[in-house]
């Protein structure tokens, strides 16, 4: 386990877009402001500060980028509630929102569950009454299986139980409905999870079901063959949540010949020694992460 962060303080703007919220980490006081943003996606869990190496990073970007850390509906607890299309709802207010104040380039960068976000804003159906605003790139550090990492923690009877109540409710109308904890705490404590949210993250073909190792073809170009922005991977070598089964590189070499955007080439090489939000890792972990992203924004 990481050692307990020391207190700090980081200067920035909190912005406010309801229901959710942004804060973007600023350049000193007299340093020309960004013309373009890097707005960063947590996963499940996470709240501001939750990650540090998104404060290293925030004071790494180009000259011309600054960092925003998205709060969204689902932050903290509220994953359990909440859908990757509500994320992709507010991410998209958030993306208006800089916009309006003058952002240039907007580029979303998702962490763990933050990555489905990203895939599902290019991937999701678009409608009327769901328009989301068009980004420039994106980035994903730590896209794995959520229905994989959780088959890692749960006996195989006992998730296949979970996973039947679960579709048991949806089908009968109470999707809706928090599962009892004596289902869902060996894997989430006591966060409430709906039955639909579980299935979403637990069964083959749920919503969040974008990184599993034994998608088809034809799943693939239905997801990534949709991605028509530049891109960057960062798979991290030593991530917890990935089963020892899959070999990291071959999977990552997979996803990148269906996307239609321009894949950054960094991203067929794994992020050495990286764990899967990076706390505690070597400083040179970091630093790679910074350096690459950076790399990658200076293309855009």
């Amino acid at each position: 386990m990481a050692p307990p962060q020391p207190p700090s303080s980081t200067p920035g703007i909190l912005h406010h877009v309801h229901p959710v919220s942004a804060f973007e980490i600023t350049p000193s006081p007299g340093s020309p402001q960004p013309r373009n943003l890097l707005l960063w996606i947590g996963g499940l869990t996470d709240t501001y500060h939750s990650v540090s190496y998104v404060y290293t990073l925030a004071t790494s970007l180009p000259p011309s980028w600054s960092l925003a850390q998205a709060n969204l509906s689902s932050a903290g607890s509220g994953w359990g509630t909440s859908s990757l299309s509500q994320d992709v709802a507010e991410i998209s207010s958030l993306v208006s929102h800089f916009r309006t104040l003058g952002k240039q380039k907007v580029v979303i960068m998702g962490h763990s569950t933050g990555c489905q976000d990203c895939l599902h804003y290019f991937a999701s159906p678009v409608s009327n009454w769901n328009h989301r605003e068009l980004v420039d790139g994106s980035i994903l550090q730590a896209s794995v299986s959520d229905r994989e990492a959780i088959a890692m923690d749960m006996p195989a009877s006992e998730l296949a139980s979970t996973n039947a109540t679960a579709k048991d409710w949806c089908s009968n109308g109470t999707g809706e409905n928090i599962l009892p904890l004596s289902l869902t705490a060996s894997n989430f404590g006591r966060n409430p999870v709906s039955a639909r949210r579980w299935v979403s993250l637990a069964c083959e073909g749920g919503e969040d079901d974008y990184f599993s190792s034994d998608l088809s073809d034809a799943q693939l170009q239905n997801t990534f063959g949709r991605v028509n922005k530049p891109l960057l991977i960062l798979y991290g070598e030593e991530d917890e949540y990935v089963p020892k089964s899959v070999d990291r590189k071959a999977l990552v070499n997979r996803w990148i010949p269906f996307v239609k955007g321009k894949v950054d080439e960094q991203s067929k090489e794994l992020l050495g020694g990286a764990s899967h939000n990076l706390n505690g890792d070597d400083q040179e972990v970091v630093d790679e992460l910074v350096k690459r992203v950076g790399k990658f924004l200076s293309s855009i």
